[in-house]
């Protein structure tokens, strides 16, 4: 077995100072443009509209969709990276720019925690390019931790229990769904942003799902996840109903609208956003029996849940791809993982007494789904970023755009190496 992480009292979605709720205290896709990307160096994409990147080989993804949704676990699309894979991984990397850029984080103001904009102009006011796709339903999310009664006498920033956390979008224009060869809804999720959501991420223990989410396995084993995560999914109030119950609704809507025809729901997300994908990818194929292909892109997410959770996933054939950044401390917490079924060897040379108490603590996690992992130190003008860049989804998706494979990280090497090739095979002739 190998010790892959512990990081019980580090906060999983900060830098080690005490966070602000500020604008700068989040990531910064909500003032810099992600995509700071050198286009020139691939000249199969393009921008559009300034800010988005197409790819021109769009009757690959049309035939072959099913694919890059997940269905083969993306094999032999990750190393080297597909790149129509990466044009579709940068583009629901937009969906959760919108949502950060929608989000109104000034603390100041009497709408902290909602949307911005309207639903209908969510997306272009967001300013990423045309998509085709049309948002359907605003979703938030609410805090489960019970507030002492004074709490209501500070600031209104502290006490703000349910906010504003993403989007449900689906595919309208024709030319789209032709290029995507079938109509996709996405369902869109932001990282953290509130004093009560920084607050849940600290709830690093494992919990058993609901009762009325199908969590046994045939071993008999319970499926748990990160306990502050599932209140931020389960927990509603007079005011706003849950998380879980907003996107069950919404589905199940677009299901009865959309199910006789080539449908996809993609859920994607960053960092606390993406642990929510996860929960909500799992939720809708344990009570959607006629679900359509469910697949998460998520981008600097965190451990989730354990083992049981993971083989649930993969029961109900739930494909999720994990863009991970090694760099980024996120990625590494809460809790362990233990890269072995025998739980009771020990872990990395800990003594059986120290693992016992582990596992009695709820804190053995399990990375689910197929990674893409990626690597801050492998681009020369990212190597020097501090902690909190390394989870910045600008630095995700800068990551994407530039990675071709293990063996060269990024398309900078890629062309020295192959200059050199070159002036090597010259000097041979």
């Amino acid at each position: 077995m190998r010790l892959a992480a512990i990081a019980v009292t580090f906060n999983p979605f900060t830098s080690p100072a005490t966070p602000k709720l500020t604008q700068s205290s989040i990531p910064s896709t909500t003032t810099i443009n992600p995509l700071k990307i050198n286009t020139h160096e691939n000249p199969q994409f393009s921008w559009k509209h300034g800010s988005f990147l197409t790819h021109s080989n769009s009757d690959k993804l049309a035939k072959n969709w099913m694919e890059y949704q997940g269905i083969n676990n993306w094999e032999g699309l990750l190393d080297p990276l597909d790149d129509t894979l990466r044009s579709e991984i940068l583009r629901y990397g937009q969906f959760v720019e919108a949502a950060y850029r929608s989000f109104d984080f000034d603390t100041s103001s009497p709408t902290f925690g909602s949307c911005k904009f309207s639903k209908n102009s969510l997306l272009t006011r967001s300013c990423i390019r045309e998509t085709g796709y049309k948002p359907i339903k605003n979703l938030r999310a609410t805090c489960g931790i019970q507030l002492p009664g004074w709490i209501d006498r500070g600031p209104s920033w502290v006490s703000t229990q349910s906010s504003w956390i993403g989007y449900v979008a689906v595919c309208q224009d024709k030319e789209e769904i032709a290029r995507l060869g079938r109509r996709d809804v996405v369902v869109v999720f932001r990282g953290t942003a509130t004093c009560l959501e920084w607050l849940e991420n600290l709830r690093a223990t494992l919990t058993s799902l609901p009762d009325d989410v199908p969590n046994v396995d045939s071993h008999g084993g319970g499926a748990m996840v990160e306990s502050g995560f599932l209140s931020l999914y389960t927990s509603g109030n007079a005011k706003c109903p849950s998380l879980q119950s907003m996107v069950r609704e919404e589905i199940g809507r677009v299901l009865e609208a959309y199910g006789d025809e080539p449908l996809s729901l993609t859920i994607t997300g960053h960092s606390l956003g993406a642990a929510l994908a996860t929960l909500a990818a799992y939720d809708i194929n344990s009570n959607f029996g006629n679900a359509p292909p469910v697949t998460v892109i998520s981008f600097g997410g965190p451990r989730v849940g354990n083992q049981s959770f993971r083989c649930q996933l993969e029961k109900r054939g739930t494909k999720i791809l994990r863009i991970v950044n090694s760099d980024d401390l996120i990625t590494k917490v809460p809790g362990f993982v233990i890269e072995n079924n025998d739980m009771a060897a020990n872990v990395a040379g800990l003594t059986s007494w120290v693992q016992k108490r582990v596992e009695e603590a709820q804190l053995v996690y399990a990375d689910v789904g197929q990674e893409l992992r990626l690597s801050s130190k492998e681009c020369p003008h990212l190597s020097k970023g501090s902690v909190a860049s390394c989870h910045e989804l600008s630095t995700y998706l800068e990551l994407v755009n530039g990675f071709v494979g293990s063996n060269c990280p990024v398309r900078a090497t890629a062309k020295r190496v192959l200059g050199e090739h070159h002036k090597k095979k010259l000097a041979s002739l």
